[in-house]
């Protein structure tokens, strides 16, 4: 599917969502850019012109999610494909320790704007016969690791909340791909999560991780296959990381 598309990416001010807008203009695509910071919106819409339309909002403010599909001018509703994008990861500590007002704003980010925004465009979809829904996940989703809790809580939930979409899907043309990355740098993710610029460096320090630019390769692959082919899940890691096996805390013996 290569022809001129309208797509929908939320979290478009930094990281993924930002090289998604210009990898998409660039490949002749119409894209609606969504995110909290105007200012970095209005950058992105003087940088890649009128085929980016700038829509300012927050993820974790409801009622405007649901208003979003009519307040588009009447030449952008017809959304083709929405990338939801949008999420965050807050502190690594154990569960014990963690600010549960950093777990509330994760769960209302990356579980119930996504399901609220996706909702929001479904019927349209529907009632045109055409759409894609790719949402970005995480492999925190099915690997655990020390202090990933919620965060990899959410990207669980988007991983089994977009296998159960494929199924009530079933019947139609409507395609849903829920894509996986493993570590990856070059966007404020660690900054946001540790609060820390020196620690968020620290964590990509001698590898070379996944690009937001890796991000953008797939999803315009993605966009490229026959009508005909849906892509369940994409889990992708650099090679300088793979999964860790399980771990087991031994007792000292007496001696």
């Amino acid at each position: 599917m290569t022809s001129s598309q309208t797509i929908l990416v939320t979290g478009a001010t930094s990281g993924f969502g930002a090289a998604l807008a210009k990898r998409l203009v660039k490949e002749g695509h119409r894209v609606i850019a969504t995110g909290r910071r105007t200012e970095r919106l209005t950058a992105l819409h003087h940088t890649l012109g009128d085929a980016l339309l700038p829509v300012t909002l927050d993820m974790t403010d409801i009622s405007a999610i649901r208003n979003v599909p009519q307040q588009l001018p009447d030449a952008w509703r017809s959304v083709d494909v929405l990338i939801n994008n949008a999420g965050l990861a807050l502190g690594v500590g154990p569960a014990q320790d963690c600010d549960p007002n950093e777990w509330e704003t994760m769960v209302h980010t990356n579980i119930s704007g996504l399901i609220e925004i996706t909702h929001a465009f479904l019927p349209g979809m529907i009632q045109r016969q055409q759409g894609y829904i790719i949402s970005i996940g995480s492999t925190a989703g099915t690997y655990p690791y020390r202090g990933g809790n919620v965060y990899g809580a959410t990207k669980a939930f988007v991983s089994q909340f977009m296998r159960n979409l494929r199924t009530d899907l079933l019947g139609t043309p409507l395609r849903v791909t829920n894509l996986e990355p493993g570590l990856c740098g070059g966007s404020e993710f660690s900054d946001v999560r540790l609060g820390d610029s020196a620690k968020a460096a620290a964590v990509y320090e001698g590898t070379a991780p996944l690009t937001p630019d890796d991000i953008a390769e797939t999803v315009s692959w993605l966009l490229q296959l026959p009508a005909h082919m849906n892509i369940n899940r994409i889990e992708m890691m650099p090679v300088c990381q793979a999964s860790g096996g399980l771990s087991v805390q031994r007792t000292p013996s007496a001696s």
